[in-house]
């Protein structure tokens, strides 16, 4: 029996545990199934669809909010050789990658921003506005961050976050960022400390920085009440440190400020490949850090049922808009900045669909992986499988 199946066709997913079935619902909702309410083949029983459906487990929610993210500059002060953002390898083999075109955020493109933005919402009937501030690194302007979060306040600013290095976080700045509306941010962390010092290195200088990155949240985390994301990348450069990296973070950091997760790296043509593949021993592995991520109390995300991202899900931009430093429009972060894939600006809104077509992407549709489709989809589906399993063998469902 399949480990898992698209239910209705909703973005709804059906995973199966050691003892019964998971339904989740694209709503968020979560069900627990009986083998006798499902098909031979892993189906949902017409029976159980209908009395899912009756308690709104299958019904798809309208955003709320929309999704506005901004690279507030497209330079990096680091020169990790995977980076989507780089146009190739560092020809001497060290940290200075070429990259995209350098832009920084101004007062006046705030302005265009906002504008732009005041109209997509008010075309979408949308009044909530949620900011992710992206980059290079945006803490390469600071001030480009403030004034935008500032100036967002009276346009609907419900919540925002940050992707960051954290490098240049200063418990100064992470103070000021949390008064103006920041809630979290997303912090890379490439292995253990060896393997990441190894591969985050500092683009001018050279060296790691795993313990600075440490020391910033810890700093940030007594000056402000700031939220922690810490994504940790898999690869076969760093997966035999994973173990050791949580109990590093674990007793380092306040468990219970951060949520912790685990994704692999992937390859975008820039010369760097994963090649780890999904098989049953590493869907093992991305278990076991979970369960221990849990018992040192960090948080892991709930597995979610297939949703369109709110920024590339939707081919006109309807509920969210990725722009760069300089106005730009583009479908998603990945290619945000990089030539010949812009799809609009903010003063002259979307172009034609019929001139985008080529250039709109979606989350990860330009990694290049060795598995499948179907490999990868069953590789997530037994992981998560397993997460629900043990939330709920200790309680935490």
């Amino acid at each position: 029996m399949s480990p898992a199946t698209t239910a209705a066709g909703s973005g709804a997913r059906l995973l199966q545990g050691e003892r019964n079935w998971w339904f989740l619902g694209p709503g968020g909702g979560l069900a627990r199934l009986r083998p006798g309410q499902l098909t031979e083949d892993g189906a949902l029983r017409p029976g159980t669809e209908r009395r899912l459906r009756e308690h709104g487990l299958l019904t798809v929610p309208a955003p709320r909010s929309y999704a506005l993210t901004v690279l507030t500059s497209t330079h990096c002060n680091l020169g990790c050789g995977y980076c989507f953002q780089n146009t190739g390898q560092d020809a001497d083999g060290g940290s200075r990658p070429p990259r995209i075109a350098r832009t920084r955020l101004t007062s006046r493109t705030i302005t265009d921003i906002l504008d732009f933005t005041e109209r997509r919402m008010a075309a979408a009937g949308l009044e909530q506005l949620r900011i992710l501030l992206f980059g290079g690194e945006p803490l390469l302007n600071p001030r480009g961050c403030l004034e935008l979060l500032e100036r967002a306040a009276d346009r609907g600013l419900a919540s925002a976050w940050m992707i960051s290095n954290a490098t240049l976080l200063t418990p100064a700045l992470a103070g000021r960022l949390a008064e103006r509306g920041l809630r979290s941010v997303q912090v890379t962390f490439d292995g253990d400390r060896p393997d990441h010092d190894r591969i985050r290195i500092r683009r001018a200088e050279g060296g790691g920085t795993f313990d600075a990155i440490v020391g910033n949240l810890v700093g940030a985390s007594a000056a402000s009440p700031l939220r922690w994301q810490l994504r940790v990348n898999v690869s076969q450069e760093t997966c035999q440190g994973v173990d050791a990296l949580i109990d590093r973070l674990a007793g380092s950091l306040d468990p219970g400020r951060c949520t912790l997760y685990f994704a692999q790296v992937g390859d975008v043509g820039v010369g760097y490949g994963n090649d780890l593949r999904h098989t049953r021993e590493l869907s093992d592995r991305f278990s076991r850090w979970q369960r221990r991520a849990l018992d040192l109390g960090f948080t892991v995300a709930r597995p979610q049922a297939h949703r369109p991202c709110a920024t590339c899900g939707h081919g006109d931009g309807r509920y969210g808009a990725v722009v760069s430093a300089d106005g730009t429009l583009a479908s998603c972060w990945e290619t945000a900045g990089r030539p010949d894939w812009e799809v609009g600006t903010v003063t002259g809104g979307y172009l034609p669909a019929a001139l985008t077509r080529d250039r709109w992407v979606g989350c990860e549709d330009l990694y290049r992986r060795e598995d499948d489709r179907g490999t990868l989809a069953a590789f997530h589906d037994t992981v998560d499988a397993a997460l629900l399993d043990y939330l709920d063998e200790t309680g935490r469902l």
